[in-house]
């Protein structure tokens, strides 16, 4: 199932399923919903959106009504999620998913949002969108790659093919937003040649894994996944979160791995994350791609959950192309 495409003019609903609106500045929320308005949008807030406790969050009934007034809305046709956290995996036993397929909007979000993402995919087969916050769209400089990619998934209408943005950065634009550092990208390289075709499910893997062995975990099969982590994520722990999902019994069904780009501070090189997936035969026969614009540096792209993706890596030379067309196996 998937929700109607934006147009112009279209209602945006920022609801906080995990940390609250509360910790942004109110400049930085400024910016950004001046940023989407001269997108073409109107954006709305939902009601507890500003609710903040002493977890930087809010009740876990605050925050599913906020969903559910959301998707109940008709005037709302997307919903964007402030910012990450630690806890959206709160609200999955309280979500009236029979009220989200009867009202599909499109979702967007990433980080702790996954388990959301996945989890609505799940119960619903609505795709989801792995993509921007609300917050992201308060970054001044740097961010035009993430709006172009932003608008062609909710508005566009054609395949959508990745090329790599010129540069990229990790730094902490939301405390200076003037002094950036820029790294230029020299773009996403082949850990594995390959090529394949299938479902894409995903987003940051220590928070997916956290669906394991619930009934909000998405079918691995005729999948290709999208991993990504931040600077909380070792390479030793990216390793075993791999690993745990490589465990999986459907695992053995999927085409294909895409991973995002690492943060400076997860230590991660390119050396260290092919000798992980070296260790690892059940990767053997699958394209396995890294450094795509993706996860917690800057700037991203918007992909869907559920969706599909076409990954062909052959020779140094590396394809990747999305579409929120429903995936059928051909």
């Amino acid at each position: 199932m998937r929700a109607d495409k934006l147009q112009m003019g279209d209602e945006i609903r920022v609801i906080a399923p995990s940390r609250s609106l509360g910790i942004l500045s109110e400049e930085l929320c400024q910016i950004a919903k001046q940023r989407l308005e001269a997108l073409g949008f109107q954006v709305s807030f939902s009601k507890h959106a500003l609710d903040r406790d002493e977890f930087d969050s809010s009740s876990v009934e605050a925050r599913a009504q906020d969903l559910h007034q959301a998707f109940a809305d008709p005037s709302v046709k997307a919903i964007l999620t402030t910012i990450g956290g630690y806890n959206s995996n709160q609200l999955l036993k309280y979500i009236d998913y029979s009220l989200v397929a009867a009202n599909p909007k499109r979702l967007c979000g990433y980080s702790d949002i996954t388990a959301l993402s996945n989890a609505i995919y799940a119960r619903t087969e609505l795709i989801t969108y792995s993509g921007p916050h609300f917050s992201t769209f308060g970054m001044l400089r740097g961010n035009e790659y993430t709006l172009e990619y932003f608008n062609k998934l909710m508005i566009g209408n054609e395949k959508v093919k990745v090329e790599p943005s010129p540069y990229w950065s990790d730094d902490m634009w939301f405390v200076d937003q003037e002094n950036r550092n820029f790294i230029p990208n020299p773009g996403p390289y082949a850990i594995h040649d390959g090529e394949a075709e299938g479902r894409i499910i995903g987003g940051n893997l220590g928070t997916l894994n956290l669906l394991q062995g619930t009934e909000f975990m998405p079918s691995l099969k005729e999948s290709i996944l999208f991993l990504e982590d931040d600077y909380e994520s070792s390479p030793a722990t990216f390793d075993r979160d791999l690993q745990s999902l490589l465990h999986l019994p459907d695992f053995e069904q999927v085409r294909g791995i895409v991973i995002g780009r690492f943060q400076r501070q997860s230590q991660m090189t390119k050396e260290l994350l092919h000798a992980i997936i070296a260790s690892k035969k059940e990767l053997n026969d699958i394209p396995v791609i890294a450094d795509v614009d993706f996860g917690h540096t800057s700037p991203q792209i918007t992909y869907p959950v559920g969706g599909t993706a076409f990954v062909s890596a052959y020779n140094g030379a590396v394809d990747l192309t999305l579409s929120d067309d429903i995936y059928t196996n051909q």
